[in-house]
C-alpha cells in the first residue's frame, strides 16, 4: 500500500484483535513519527492498548516480530527506517528485514504490517513519516494493511472456539 493508487481501507470489528508494534530506534525523528501514526491508527479503530517493543535497529525487527506472534497476537506491525549510505550494507539490511518479515508472516499465520522504510535520503523518510508536513503516513499504512488481512483471515476461519 503506497501513495498512489493505494486502496481504500475501511476497518471494522478490530477492537478484540491482539495487535504488537515493534519499532526500530534508529532515526528518532522519522520512527517517532512512524509509530504516532501507528499507534493513533490502531485507536481510531478500537485497538486501544497494543504491545509496543523497542529494538535496536531494523535488522532486529523480524526476530521480535516472530516472538510477538508466537505469543497470539493477530497482527504485527514491524516499523523501521534505512537510509541508503555509500556501502552495499544498505541492500543487506533492506533485504534482510524483507525476507525475514515475510517469513515471519507465512511461517507464523500472522499478518505483519510493513511499515519499513527504505529511503535514499533522510528527506525521502522524514516525507513518508507521517509527520507534520509529510506527504505520507506509512505507519498508519501498515497498520491498515496488517489488520486488513487479520480481519480476513479471522473471516476465512470462522469464529473462535
Amino acid at each position: 500500500m503506497s501513495g498512489k493508487g493505494a486502496p481504500e481501507v475501511s476497518l471494522t470489528d478490530c477492537a478484540d484483535l491482539r495487535v504488537a508494534v515493534v519499532a526500530s530506534q534508529w532515526h528518532t525523528q522519522v520512527m517517532d513519527g512512524l509509530v504516532d501514526g501507528a499507534l493513533r491508527s490502531l485507536r481510531e479503530v478500537g485497538v486501544d492498548q497494543p504491545a509496543l517493543l523497542r529494538v535496536p535497529g531494523s535488522f532486529e525487527l523480524p526476530v521480535a516480530a516472530k516472538v510477538l506472534a508466537e505469543r497470539g497476537y493477530d497482527a504485527v506491525i514491524a516499523l523501521g527506517v534505512v537510509i541508503r549510505g555509500g556501502t552495499p550494507h544498505f541492500d543487506y539490511v533492506c533485504q534482510g528485514v524483507t525476507q525475514g518479515l515475510v517469513q515471519v508472516s507465512v511461517d507464523t499465520r500472522v499478518p505483519v504490517g510493513f511499515g519499513v522504510l527504505t529511503c535514499d535520503t533522510e528527506e525521502q523518510a522524514v516525507e513518508r513519516a507521517g509527520l507534520e508536513g509529510s506527504k505520507e503516513d506509512k505507519g498508519r499504512e501498515a497498520v491498515l494493511a496488517a489488520l486488513s488481512t487479520a480481519t480476513t483471515l479471522r473471516r476465512i476461519a470462522g469464529p473462535r472456539r
